[in-house]
């Protein structure tokens, strides 16, 4: 892990230099792209090219754990129902599925910490650390030993997803009560009440909410966790997936790809990584602005402005598979538009 988050690079200044100057040159007045003219440059940078290699393959990891803390009774949802969507996503018929057929983007399941066993199975990572987590009201979530091991275990994915050929790494969870670790994650990292951060996620009532934000702050008051202590952190109340997504938004760093980023748990792994390794802050590209009030607050920590607003809170990789599009099409944009010189056209 070390010598990974010691290996992440500097964004490119000369590539960020030459792709605003492109930008310049090309057949359209300056600055009518938008943000994505922007986006390019940061593209431009991240990869160390203008212009940057197109973004395809891309890659999405959806990593899969569950949590002690469903104890507590912070959703109506069965803890089984992680273990049955993660065989719905391998049989290709959850939301996510369907949108990275259409946005052709390939989807992995990485089993870092689900209560359930799998066989074998084709887009299936079975990379197990523990069966679940522990209660984070009772006790730490995890022991420091089996947080770093989760990270390592999402920089391996990375890894492997991009000497198979990955341009660009989305980030997908799934994990019944995951954003009761997420909010909890969120409060310690942006060091805000939990209240303010904390949602109604798979659509809880009023009273579960309450539960909830209660059951975090008792979470917080028994750890007190450090914010500077990053593994700390995720070892008193983060989810396995939450750790492996840290270290899959490292290892991406690293080798010098994109991190598109999905919704809240993903936000909540994002803080913890930059915790972690500053500069991987970037590699990441926010997707889209789930509706959980800790991802706006994710987000502002984060200084990421999202390329999608859907009032989405799904979860999955789902933002960060429709946003993909968009990315791909702002590298595009260097490799295939003209400028003025080339196609002959007058400039204002």
């Amino acid at each position: 892990m070390s010598a990974t988050i010691e290996s992440i690079p500097a964004p490119d200044a000369a590539a960020m230099s030459d792709a605003r100057q492109r930008q310049a040159r090309l057949t359209k007045p300056a600055g009518s792209l938008g943000e994505l003219e922007d986006l390019s440059v940061r593209l431009a940078g991240i990869t160390g090219a203008c212009p940057p290699p197109l973004l395809t393959p891309a890659s999405l990891a959806i990593f899969a754990g569950d949590h002690g803390v469903h104890a507590q009774g912070v959703t109506p949802w069965p803890q089984e129902v992680t273990a049955q969507m993660v065989g719905n996503f391998l049989a290709g018929g959850a939301a996510v599925n369907a949108f990275a057929r259409q946005a052709g983007v390939s989807v992995t399941v990485v089993d870092v910490g689900t209560l359930a066993e799998f066989e074998p199975a084709s887009g299936l990572v079975l990379a197990k650390i523990r069966h679940g987590t522990r209660d984070m009201t009772v006790e730490p979530a995890l022991t420091r030993d089996e947080a770093i091991q989760a990270i390592e275990a999402g920089i391996t994915v990375a890894n492997q997803m991009v000497d198979s050929g990955a341009r660009i790494l989305l980030t997908g969870d799934m994990g019944i009560a995951n954003t009761t670790a997420s909010a909890a994650l969120i409060s310690v990292f942006t060091e805000r009440d939990p209240g303010v951060v904390t949602g109604y996620g798979t659509g809880i009532d009023a009273a579960t909410h309450v539960r909830k934000i209660g059951v975090i702050k008792s979470a917080l008051a028994l750890h007190a966790p450090d914010p500077a202590d990053p593994i700390g952190v995720l070892s008193a109340v983060g989810g396995l997936e939450h750790a492996a997504l840290a270290g899959f938004i490292i290892g991406g760093a690293a080798r010098r790809v994109p991190i598109l980023l999905d919704g809240v748990i993903s936000m909540a792994a994002a803080l913890a990584a930059v915790a972690l390794a500053p500069p991987c802050r970037e590699a990441l590209i926010a997707g889209h602005r789930s509706v959980e009030p800790g991802a706006t607050v994710a987000l502002g920590k984060l200084d990421l402005a999202p390329l999608l607003e859907l009032g989405m809170r799904l979860g999955e990789g789902t933002g960060a598979v429709l946003a993909y599009p968009l990315v791909a099409a702002a590298a595009r944009v260097l490799h295939e538009m003209a400028t003025f010189d080339s196609a002959g056209v007058s400039e204002a």
